[in-house]
């Protein structure tokens, strides 16, 4: 299990964490606007729907990844997608909760004498926090994933179609070609060397001339003429 997918568990389980609170403070002031002033931010209701899209989709990632291998919503490019879909979804949450906190409550968080609207203030800060936290972690982890995956895919390496659980985004190229042998370091089956025999000639004796084993020449005698018969 390698360190991107460790930190990629941590990610998504703080989304949910986070969207968690969101859900709980967004009811809150639902209920709390909806009882005084018959009226609800519209942060409150995209806050509810991003955060209840994060909670049920985030975990149910999480758990396919673990107990099956293969299934498309494992896929680099599908999760790449949807947690594109859900960091858009937060920042226009949080937008939303500024605006509508800098129109309401311009001067910030200070009717002492209004405790219910001095809670309604803070929540909706408590709303903006966690709305941009959940932003950053989705918007981080996405931004790490798509240059890891491209960094792969430049090395031969293609991820789109696999998990984050099984994929090694830092493996050397595929098309790399393999390390060559120094020359000095070659233990290959040595090249045969062939000598030509040398006949050489056999001295025996002291005189230093060659003696040769072979049948003798036969010696020659000396010849004389014929002589003619005297009458």
């Amino acid at each position: 299990m390698g360190i991107f997918y460790i930190a990629r568990v941590i990610a998504l389980v703080l989304s949910v964490v986070f969207s968690l609170i969101v859900v709980g403070l967004s009811a809150r002031l639902i209920s709390l606007t909806e009882e005084y002033y018959a009226l609800y931010f519209v942060f409150c209701a995209l806050g509810i729907a991003t955060a209840g899209l994060t909670i049920l989709t985030v975990p149910l990632m999480l758990i396919v990844d673990v107990v099956r291998r293969g299934a498309f919503t494992s896929m680099v490019v599908v999760e790449l997608v949807w947690l594109f879909v859900l960091w858009v979804l937060w920042v226009a949450t949080a937008g939303e909760a500024v605006s509508a906190g800098n129109y309401y409550f311009p001067s910030g968080c200070v009717y002492d004498k209004y405790p219910t609207v001095n809670e309604a203030c803070r929540e909706i800060q408590a709303v903006e926090a966690f709305s941009f936290l959940t932003f950053f972690v989705l918007l981080g982890y996405t931004s790490v994933l798509l240059v890891f995956t491209c960094i792969a895919a430049a090395r031969g390496n293609s991820l789109w179609l696999r998990s984050v659980k099984e994929s090694t985004f830092l493996a050397p190229s595929s098309t790399a070609p393999p390390p060559q042998q120094p020359m000095d370091q070659y233990k290959g089956t040595p090249t045969p060397q062939y000598q030509v025999p040398v006949q050489q000639p056999q001295y025996t004796g002291a005189s230093g001339h060659p003696q040769y084993s072979g049948s003798p020449a036969p010696s020659q005698q000396p010849y004389y003429p014929p002589q003619a018969a005297s009458v």
